[in-house]
């Protein structure tokens, strides 16, 4: 199974080639109403992308090992065939909705996927912001490994649900057909993943197929207009400030924290949580990314 292809860098001509046209299009059909383009936004978008391709690399050399060793251990195996292969694609997408939905309410990993979500503009380049610490992915798709999926099948699998997700990310696609929107993630279905609205907050984790969503009750339908990015948004540019921003607001949550429970909290609980008053624990909203962000930073 070595010899599976890169779908990832075989990709990226027609992501380039795709981006170009989007933004010809906004710069002969300019639409008040759509985030479209601004260089700076779209700039740090491709450094993230550029830099998470690095950083991937080097988080797969423990993460294969991690795989390969259990997938000795099992005495499962799954062969790839033209059956098997469907299944292999539908338990991946399957073990991304956990894993995508797990990066949303649990602080420390979103810390991870933060970066993705902190543009207030939704355009092909956005697709490209990816994070710098993607090894918090891992443990969702032991299951696979453990019936049996070579870790190249998984990898294989994982590099064709994110190509799939890079034309997703645009405005200047409606909603397509009823049994598609039913079945698929859409643009219409993902503008309300990336919107900061407390109606879309924390809704349509799903990859390829929206049907986990409506599954386990995470769905949400685009209606109202979505306002892009966090609900406390960064004002930086920096990579390596949006690659860092969260865990650095993490770290100095922990410092002022009262006792061990509230950073266990601080940690382990929602993005937006705050140790309640009189005992009690409560909240705040999900889609914040630290105390501190709303602050300047350059």
């Amino acid at each position: 199974m070595s010899n599976l292809p890169d779908v990832v860098l075989w990709s990226i001509p027609a992501f380039v080639l795709l981006t170009v046209v989007e933004m010809v299009s906004y710069r002969f059909h300019p639409d008040e109403e759509k985030a479209g383009y601004e260089a700076k936004d779209a700039a740090t978008s491709l450094s993230m992308g550029a830099g998470s391709l690095f950083f991937d690399f080097l988080w797969k050399i423990p993460i294969v090992a991690v795989y390969g060793a259990l997938y000795e251990l099992t005495p499962l195996r799954v062969p790839l065939e033209w059956w098997s292969f469907p299944l292999m694609l539908l338990a991946q997408d399957f073990c991304y909705y956990w894993s995508h939905r797990g990066h949303h309410v649990v602080r420390i990993l979103w810390a991870c996927h933060v970066v993705h979500h902190s543009s207030r503009k939704f355009n092909l380049t956005t697709a490209l912001r990816q994070p710098w610490t993607s090894v918090t992915s891992w443990p969702f798709y032991l299951p696979m490994i453990l019936l049996g999926v070579h870790p190249a099948a998984v990898a294989f699998c994982s590099s064709i649900n994110l190509v799939y997700q890079f034309w997703i990310h645009t405005e200047r696609i409606d909603r397509l057909p009823r049994p598609v929107e039913f079945l698929c993630n859409t643009p219409s279905h993902h503008r309300v993943h990336h919107a900061s609205q407390g109606g879309y907050l924390d809704r349509n984790f799903g990859g390829i197929l929206i049907v986990w969503d409506r599954m386990f009750g995470s769905w949400a339908g685009e209606t109202e207009k979505p306002v892009f990015g966090l609900t406390k948004n960064i004002e930086t540019y920096h990579p390596l400030r949006v690659a860092t921003h969260e865990y650095a607001a993490i770290a100095r949550d922990l410092r002022a924290a009262a006792g061990w429970r509230e950073r266990a909290g601080r940690v382990f609980r929602g993005p937006g949580w705050q140790p309640g008053r009189a005992g009690t624990e409560a909240a705040a909203g999900p889609r914040e990314s630290g105390p501190a962000a709303a602050e300047p930073t350059g």
